[in-house]
This record gives structure tokens, C-alpha cells and sequence, in this order.
């Protein structure tokens, strides 16, 4: 059975979010499509609001927050109405850890030494002055996506994965999962790079299998609960990384954030929440993170509760030449029927990056088709 929309946006992540909010603003019949039933990609937040042991914490299990001197996520937050759930980071500096001790670091070695990588061609609009700091919402990250669904539901298709691309009389037919198909003048394909890459490839962009050179490498976070008076005393900083030597020699944790200290309302009071990036693991990641933070920041006893998200395709990274392959198949689609790539694995990792790049690809799906 086929359908038909004047924009189909392929992924419901924040690239492909910030795309259809842009297009259905303008008028345009949109059809936004995801994989899963989940919108909201690798932004995760979980918010037990009813008795029990979670009860008042706020546990990201993505991204938890963004540049302050960034403005694309901060402008999609106030058109959307929730501007006013903007939230300032509460403690700043970070710190290396080791082995020993925690040394201070310099503003900006901590997403050295993760390796966080920007394509070169988009370096300089990232380069918001960190000295402002981060930001986040009231209660997560989440508040944005819950903002822009709910504008968006009619028009939110889940579990409708595109499966294939071709060109039609009026520009593309996609197939989606289950034989269905629907077809579109333009399409957005806010989709992860190995996926955007077959996909285009397969609709006459030989170019587009240059895409696939992104690696994504796995991510597991683990949050930790536990009562103030468990630590030795409350940590400086939002938190530290472990330095080059010291993760090399087998350490799980390669990250830390103090999640209470960092963004207000993420604890309840007396209470501490942390946040571990581990490594690849035996065992529980869980359990391998309590046991080297408590070494590091003098917890006593057990954790209340403990919660661990992994994905096995995480932050991307970006091969020499990246920024060179994208622009030219971006240049090659204009040749094409109306259709855009956008997302972490095009423009940069960060979420501003990703709102920014869909709000971008929505303002050039529009010119496109005459609508602006």
C-alpha cells in the first residue's frame, strides 16, 4: 500500500526532530518515520516520579547536556515553548585522574582525552567559548524531545524503518519495513551514516558508500546512586576523565560526571548521583565502575541502585577526508530530486550540531521545493 507526503523525514532522533518541527512550521506535509517506537535516538532520560528507590533522580542515559554558547538547541527549546526549562551547569573545572590522585585540567582537555572529535569543515562553529559553560533542562534532556513529540504525533509514524530508496515520477519512493511504501517529492534522511550511506548509494550516489567510513564506537554510561554521607567528602568539579596511561593499564571507568553537582535537580537532597563512563568490560559494568570510583572518591559501602545503558554504536568518529566526502555528495544530490543527509554522523556529534544540521537540511528541502 503506498502513501504519499509532500517531505518524508527518515529517523526521530534530534537531527530528524529538529527537521520536521522546521518543515511542519513552514506548511510542508511531512511524514516523520523511525526504526524504533522510541523517538529521541540516544537521548535517554529516565524520571520515576512515584515512590521508591528512584525517586527524585534524573538519569540520562545519553547526553546530558550542550554547549551554553551554542544556540541552535537553545532556539529549537524556545520555539517549541520550553525555553523557560533551560537550566545552567552549577559547578564548572574538571579533573585527570592518574592513578593516585586528581589533577585539574585545563578547560577543553577533558573532550581531548575522550576523544570527541568534530568534522573539520564544522570546527569553527563549534567553537563556542567553554568557559561559558554547559546547560541542560529541568528534568533532562528529554523535556525536548517530549516537546517537539508532542507537536509532532500527528504526523510520527514509529517502527516504520526505510528499507530502500528509488526515484518515482515525483521524487522518491521509499520502502519501509513490512512492504509497505510511501512516496514523497523530498526526503530527509536523518539517519545514522552507515545507513544513510546504503541508502543513497543504492539511489544512484556511488559517492554516498564514502559515508560508511564513520566509525561508531561502543558506549556504556552507568549511573550510581548513593547518600551523601557515603563520601568522603563532595568532589570539585563536574567530574574527571582517566588520563591516557592510566586507561590503557585496564581501568574501567574512563569518565566520571557528578551529576548532582553538575545541573540543579538531578538528586534529591542528601543524596549523590554519579555518572561513569566504562569501558569494555567482564562482568557486570555496574559493579566495575562502583569498585574503582570508590577507590577514587572514598565511597563507603554499596550503592542505593545503579542503572547501565549501553550502546553498541555510540559517538561517531570521523576518518581524514570526512568533511571532503560529505560535501560531495551533498553537492550530488543537488542533481537529484529533493533530498538531504543530516545528523551526528554528517555534522558533528553534539546535539546543538545534530538540531542544528536538521533545521538546516528542512531549510533546504523548503528552498527546494519553493516553499521559502
Amino acid at each position: 500500500m503506498a502513501v504519499s507526503a509532500t517531505v518524508v523525514v527518515a529517523g526521530a532522533g534530534l537531527a530528524g526532530l529538529a527537521a520536521a518541527w522546521e518543515l511542519s512550521r513552514a506548511g510542508a506535509n511531512v511524514a516523520l518515520l523511525d526504526a524504533e517506537r522510541r523517538p529521541g535516538g540516544m537521548v535517554v532520560t529516565e524520571r520515576p516520579g512515584g515512590p521508591g528507590e528512584k525517586d527524585g533522580f534524573v538519569v540520562e542515559g545519553g547526553p546530558d547536556g550542550f554547549l551554553a554558547a551554542e544556540p541552535d538547541i537553545q532556539e529549537l527549546a524556545r520555539d517549541a515553548g520550553i525555553g523557560g526549562r533551560l537550566v545552567d551547569q552549577l559547578a564548572s573545572g574538571s579533573s585527570s585522574w592518574t592513578g593516585q590522585r586528581l589533577e585539574p585540567l585545563a578547560e577543553g582537555q577533558a573532550a581531548a582525552l575522550l576523544g570527541i572529535q568534530i568534522p573539520s569543515d564544522v570546527g569553527a562553529q563549534h567553537a563556542a567559548p567553554l568557559q561559558f559553560g554547559f546547560r541542560s533542562f529541568a528534568t533532562g534532556m528529554l523535556d525536548l524531545v517530549e516537546a517537539l513529540v508532542a507537536r509532532l504525533a500527528p504526523v510520527f509514524r514509529p517502527a516504520q524503518g526505510v528499507t530502500g530508496l528509488a526515484p518515482a515520477t515525483r521524487g522518491w519512493r521509499l520502502s519501509l519495513n513490512g512492504g509497505s511504501t510511501v512516496e514523497a517529492e523530498a526526503v530527509i534522511l536523518a539517519l545514522p551514516a552507515w545507513a544513510a550511506a546504503r541508502l543513497v548509494t543504492g539511489a544512484g550516489v556511488p559517492a554516498a558508500r564514502h559515508l560508511d567510513d564513520v566509525i561508531y564506537y561502543p558506549s556504556t554510561t552507568v549511573s550510581l546512586a548513593y547518600r551523601s554521607d557515603q563520601l568522603a567528602a563532595a568532589p570539585a568539579g563536574t567530574g574527571f576523565v582517566s588520563a591516557a596511561e592510566w586507561g590503557e593499564s585496564g581501568a574501567a571507568v574512563r569518565a566520571c560526571s557528578y551529576s548532582w553537582l553538575k545541573y540543579p535537580g538531578r538528586a534529591p537532597p542528601g543524596h549523590a548521583l554519579i555518572r561513569a563512563f566504562v569501558g569494555p568490560v567482564d562482568g557486570d559494568p555496574a559493579a566495575a565502575a562502583h569498585a574503582e570510583l570508590a577507590g577514587i572518591l572514598g565511597i563507603r559501602g554499596s550503592p542505593l541502585w545503579s542503572r547501565a545503558f549501553t550502546w553498541p554504536r555510540g559517538l561517531p568518529r570521523y576518518k581524514p577526508g570526512h568533511a571532503g566526502h560529505v560535501a560531495a555528495v551533498r553537492e550530488r544530490l543537488t542533481r537529484l530530486a529533493p533530498l538531504a543527509i543530516a545528523g551526528a554522523g554528517f555534522d558533528g556529534a553534539g546535539v546543538s550540531a545534530c538540531v542544528k544540521s536538521g533545521r538546516e537540511a528542512a531549510r533546504e528541502i523548503l528552498h527546494r521545493l519553493g516553499q521559502v
